[in-house]
């Protein structure tokens, strides 16, 4: 065996921001990484990285007996494991890394028990900037032995995992998360606004709130975009567009349980915004812009 895949193989499905840092680390630990992605450009520039480009899911599925799925919709999990059930491949086991309702893990992971194979429910916590430095952390959940086993795998492309039990909690905690990360987001965004407002330096205020109590961690990530008024280009972290997905599921999900939300909620119509004024595309970072001119701040 070469050196390139003395760990040995490991599939991922889903090269986007997030899938493509995570193929790319694993390759550079010295497993042998197939990746699968729809659009193939982000296969050719996982290749230049090291990653073997596979033509579909089922041949990642025939290639490696661990598979990362990280994938945007419902839909193209869906598909994933209907091509990988179809192979007729041996057990595989499958790290489901998207934010998707309970529902969609829940069917995907019936669907694969019943062709033979185990999918393990494990978001991550972590940006795509993050993802590029492995600063991300693994919340796993499912059968506890296939999690274990793959301990070497995570600490791969993470700082660090953690068994939540039962299929589904990581999910849970996902969405715990990702609440967080909407509100701080916006609070970050407002605080910007009110400085600009009142005639600070956009470059200032970052530094002194990085330096003190009000900072956090989506501050620290996101604040730089916000302070040079810049949200596209090779560094966004998570689409806007992307992130209406998972502020649905979150939403959902805490109505579904009956938990009211009212700080998340508040900055769901922010978010609208940013989606409907062309912001699509660019870095979640650009509610500031929203509330730049919701409050009339012209930058020079």
């Amino acid at each position: 065996m070469s050196a390139a895949s003395a760990k040995g193989a490991v599939g991922v499905v889903g090269l986007g921001i997030m899938g493509g840092a995570i193929a790319r680390n694993l390759a550079a630990a010295g497993w042998r990484v197939i990746g699968f992605d729809i659009d193939g450009g982000r296969t050719r520039e996982a290749a230049q990285a090291g990653v073997e480009a596979a033509a579909s899911a089922a041949d990642v599925g025939k290639a490696a007996p661990t598979i990362i799925t990280s994938l945007p919709k419902p839909e193209a999990l869906d598909h994933t494991v209907s091509a990988i059930a179809a192979a007729h491949v041996p057990r595989r086991v499958v790290v489901e890394a998207s934010t998707f309702a309970l529902a969609d893990k829940r069917r995907a992971e019936a669907a694969l028990r019943a062709a033979g194979h185990v999918l393990l429910d494990c978001p991550l916590s972590g940006t795509g900037a993050q993802a590029k430095v492995k600063d991300l952390v693994v919340y796993a959940s499912g059968d506890s032995a296939s999690i274990a086993a793959l301990k070497s795998l995570f600490a791969d492309f993470s700082r660090a995992m953690h068994d939540l039990g039962a299929f589904g909690n990581g999910t849970k905690m996902k969405f715990v998360a990702n609440l967080l990360v909407a509100i701080h987001n916006v609070a970050s965004a407002e605080a910007f606004v009110l400085g600009m407002k009142a005639g600070l330096d956009p470059r200032q205020i970052y530094d002194l709130v990085a330096a003190g109590a009000g900072t956090s961690r989506v501050f620290e990530l996101r604040g730089p975009f916000m302070a040079q008024n810049r949200y596209d280009g090779d560094n966004v972290t998570m689409k806007v567009s992307v992130w209406q997905k998972d502020m649905s599921v979150i939403g959902d999900f805490a109505r579904s349980i009956g938990c009211p939300t009212p700080l998340f909620s508040a900055t769901e119509p922010i978010y609208a915004a940013a989606l409907s004024t062309g912001h699509g595309g660019d870095d979640t970072a650009a509610v500031c812009a929203v509330l730049e001119a919701m409050a009339g701040v012209r930058r020079g």
